[in-house]
């Protein structure tokens, strides 16, 4: 989901091109995109935490890889390009920096799920303390801005790995426990019976978890960028993304429904819900050492994806604001090591406010939820965008090559449209799970961040932007 790609076309180097299977995309696509992270949040529905995950996946996932691969497959760039192409440049400006902004509020949710992971190794008591959530964040943000400043590449294994030790083999292990648990006449946690397949309807609030499925998904367009690498794209890139789908939703839906299993809805944890789950088999079992081993995994593998992030989203967005003069020259500034510094600083004043604010909190479950869904919001307003320029690239550029076409793709355009639009408009409904906290803090929370970081900010710098911003070596 980073946006490091140069802007204009890549030229023919004559080099042999290299070909991948449709298999092979398949599980490229379900490393970047499947986690246990969301795991807990769905397990609260029991097993209508698969309809949960279905309907996103056919409204918003597949639209989404669908269209992804027409546009990637005619345009190199990236959603700036794309966009750009469709609407103009100050709308490029405002998807690509939506994907940046997105993780000023992803950074302080992935690093409470670290925290709350890793009490279980020191003391689970801390899973839900606030103050030590706060300093986890702050502390392990500035770690990683200071790894990354330095240019490291090391750390690309620890992500490469990520797939196998905190995904899959957790995910394994979890549903295999789960299944054995069940096999030994225990009764589950959550109703499994099939009046369950349906969540209970309250009104929105009974269904806005769902919200978070859609940042579960995110990213699954930007493997587009390989259709090219296929020898029947039109043919196999649809089979890819449909094999895709459903690994993705095995692993999404297989260790939700092993967490309900275990663990009654009312004492599951946002953030601490996948460690609960494992305490509890582990401790069914005889085997409790081994929750600290396995917090240890998840923990790692999470580090890892965090820091070959940390520097991607920025670096893409200062090297577009080189070009087109979008920062201002302080915030364009790379140390001797290629790395956009300055920026990433600024994101950690802000990280580190929203840090500071669990510190505050007496429900950090809550405040993961709040910050979850400014993720989401600013991130689906690169999608909005993305759904529009794809119908209106079909139109005034029909004979632009392309090595995938989205069938039927105003129809596949406006269901992710309008599922990214109500999901939007579903994440600023509280859940039932948190009815005690106040209206107005929730939503001045969640609209606050939404306005202020994903629209507020691009414009302020689209209002004031400069010629001279432009790079020198642009000019």
């Amino acid at each position: 989901m980073t946006t490091s790609e140069q802007v204009g076309d890549t030229a023919d180097d004559g080099t042999k091109r290299q070909f991948i299977s449709w298999v092979t995309l398949a599980l490229m696509t379900t490393a970047s995109v499947a986690s246990l992270r969301p795991s807990p949040s769905m397990a609260i529905y029991g097993l209508a935490a698969v309809f949960l995950y279905l309907l996103p996946a056919v409204v918003f996932l597949l639209p989404t890889a669908l269209v992804g691969a027409e546009l990637a497959s005619g345009w190199t760039g990236g959603i700036y390009r794309w966009v750009s192409e469709a609407l103009g440049k100050p709308l490029g400006f405002l998807a690509v920096w939506c994907q940046f902004a997105m993780t000023i509020a992803y950074y302080p949710s992935l690093l409470a799920y670290v925290a709350s992971t890793f009490a279980y190794v020191i003391h689970p008591s801390l899973a839900e303390n606030g103050l030590y959530v706060a300093i986890v964040i702050i502390v392990i943000y500035w770690t990683g801005v200071w790894v990354s400043s330095r240019g490291t590449r090391t750390v690309a294994g620890l992500s490469s790995m990520g797939l196998v030790i905190g995904t899959l083999i957790p995910g394994v292990v979890l549903v295999a426990l789960g299944i054995v648990f069940l096999g030994q006449g225990n009764p589950s946690a959550a109703s499994m019976s099939p009046g369950h397949w349906l969540p209970p309807w309250t009104g929105l609030a009974s269904l806005v978890l769902i919200v978070n499925n859609f940042l579960s998904y995110a990213g699954m367009e930007m493997n587009g960028v390989h259709v090219s690498s296929l020898r029947s794209p039109r043919s196999e890139y649809p089979r890819s993304i449909f094999l895709a789908t459903g690994l993705v939703l095995l692993i999404f839906i297989l260790p939700a429904l092993a967490i309900s299993w275990v663990m009654p809805s009312g004492q599951l944890s946002l953030t601490a819900g996948l460690m609960q789950a494992f305490e509890a088999f582990f401790g069914h079992f005889g085997v409790g050492w081994l929750t600290k081993v396995v917090g240890i995994m998840l923990v790692t593998a999470a580090l890892g994806g965090m820091l070959t992030w940390l520097a991607g989203p920025a670096k893409g967005l200062v090297q577009l604001s080189r070009q087109e003069g979008y920062l201002p020259p302080f915030l364009q500034r790379l140390n001797k090591y290629g790395v956009p510094q300055n920026i990433m600083v600024a994101q950690g004043v802000i990280t580190t406010l929203i840090g500071v604010l669990y510190a505050f909190s007496s429900d950090v479950s809550s405040a993961y939820w709040m910050f979850s869904v400014i993720t989401v919001q600013i991130y689906l307003i690169a999608y909005l965008l993305m759904f529009i320029a794809v119908v209106r690239l079909r139109k005034t550029q029909p004979d632009r090559p392309r090595g995938f076409y989205v069938p039927a793709v105003r129809v596949v355009a406006a269901v992710g449209f309008v599922a990214s639009l109500a999901a939007m408009v579903i994440g600023f409904v509280p859940p039932d799970q948190f009815g005690g906290a106040p209206l107005w803090r929730y939503l001045l929370i969640v609209g606050g961040g939404l306005v202020l970081l994903g629209l507020a900010a691009p414009l302020a710098f689209l209002k004031f932007r400069k010629p001279g911003w432009i790079h020198p070596e642009h000019r």
